[in-house]
């Protein structure tokens, strides 16, 4: 089963990449780009690859031991930590930042500012595209249940989407012809070529780079993870998160990612962050253990990240019934883990919990 997925990511290779209709700009950052990046070669279409800002992470702040996902009363399940909805009580909202978010689950959302400003993060609505679908449904015998809908309307209201890498789960050519293609498409560094074709507006941007939309300003921020779409293009294209700013007020999308000083890097940078959605999930892997937590965080990494960002309120995502359940125990074994570690650690950031669908007002 295991080469139904390398045959489909051999055949991705053979796939259109990049098509010139797009208008592409790349945004200047601040950070020099030899700080996150190594070139293979002299000449100027040398092949250039990406690298963390704090590669050698080796040692956490905790990490939890023993049982680490007893039962709770806050999440009511079908099965053991399986198709589950959490019910328990969430903090109150004191102070409203004005960002109204829509889970539409993994790690796509819609997030709409109080001046009526409309972003999506790595919308992914089905399942993988062509032909790594097929290869995931082969291997583990089961589809994806389909994240929360949005409205046609909401889609042809967006003002920009923001991707956080190319993963299958993040990056998903197919849904781009969903969106209007007046909206503005930032990506990181090196994915437009990846990009389909359609006369889009694409920006590729590096760490610390800022674009203003409308009244928003985007900042793309470091992550510690790495990037692949095919087995021959590793790390050519850049990873990162968001920062969204607005009449002083500021979320954070994490995008995939482990635990490094980079989050301590964006607080200096950016100060308290009133709302910030920060991975969970993915971290589980029996054969490779080190490797996995090195670039996915666990729940306990996501507190510790959280308390270096000065967040007022974490919202937690990655786990759920519509994750694919890569690298965790069950669909939700992920949210367990946090609100065990939240009280283990006496973690003072607030969390909500939210279920896919949902929409809140933080």
């Amino acid at each position: 089963m295991f080469l139904a997925v390398i045959l489909a990511v051999c055949v991705t290779i053979f796939l259109p990449s990049f098509n010139s209709s797009n208008q592409v700009e790349i945004v200047n950052t601040d950070l020099p780009i030899e700080k996150y990046s190594r070139q293979k070669g002299d000449t100027e279409d040398a092949t250039r690859y990406f690298i963390n800002l704090f590669p050698d992470v080796e040692e956490y702040p905790i990490s939890c031991e023993g049982d680490c996902y007893p039962p709770t009363d806050d999440i009511k399940c079908s099965e053991n930590m399986h198709d589950c909805q959490y019910i328990g009580a969430q903090p109150t909202i004191k102070d409203v930042a004005g960002f109204d978010l829509h889970w539409l689950g993994h790690a796509s959302f819609r997030v709409q500012t109080d001046n009526g400003q409309v972003f999506l993060f790595d919308p992914v609505f089905g399942q993988f595209d062509w032909p790594v679908n097929w290869g995931f449904r082969v291997t583990q015998g089961f589809n994806r249940q389909p994240a929360d809908a949005v409205e046609f309307e909401t889609l042809e209201k967006v003002d920009a989407v923001m991707y956080s890498h190319n993963h299958y789960d993040h990056f998903n050519r197919a849904d781009i012809e969903k969106i209007n293609n007046e909206a503005q498409f930032l990506l990181p560094l090196g994915l437009a070529k990846r990009f389909p074709g359609g006369d889009y507006q694409v920006s590729e941007m590096g760490w610390y780079s800022q674009k203003k939309i409308g009244d928003v300003t985007a900042h793309f921020v470091p992550a510690h993870h790495f990037s692949s779409r095919t087995l021959l293009d590793q790390n050519q294209s850049l990873w990162g998160g968001w920062v969204l700013e607005h009449a002083g007020k500021r979320l954070f999308f994490a995008g995939d990612t482990g635990y490094s000083p980079h989050f301590n890097d964006i607080a200096e940078r950016y100060g308290e962050i009133d709302v910030c959605l920060l991975p969970i999930a993915s971290y589980f892997s029996e054969s490779r253990p080190e490797w996995y937590r090195k670039v996915h965080t666990t729940p306990e990494d996501a507190l510790v990240a959280a308390q270096d960002l000065n967040c007022k309120i974490m919202i937690p995502w990655g786990y759920g019934n519509a994750s694919w359940r890569m690298g965790d125990h069950t669909s939700h074994s992920a949210l367990f883990r946090l609100l065990h570690m939240q009280k283990k650690m006496n973690a003072q950031t607030s969390i909500y919990v939210m279920n896919e669908g949902e929409k809140q007002l933080f």
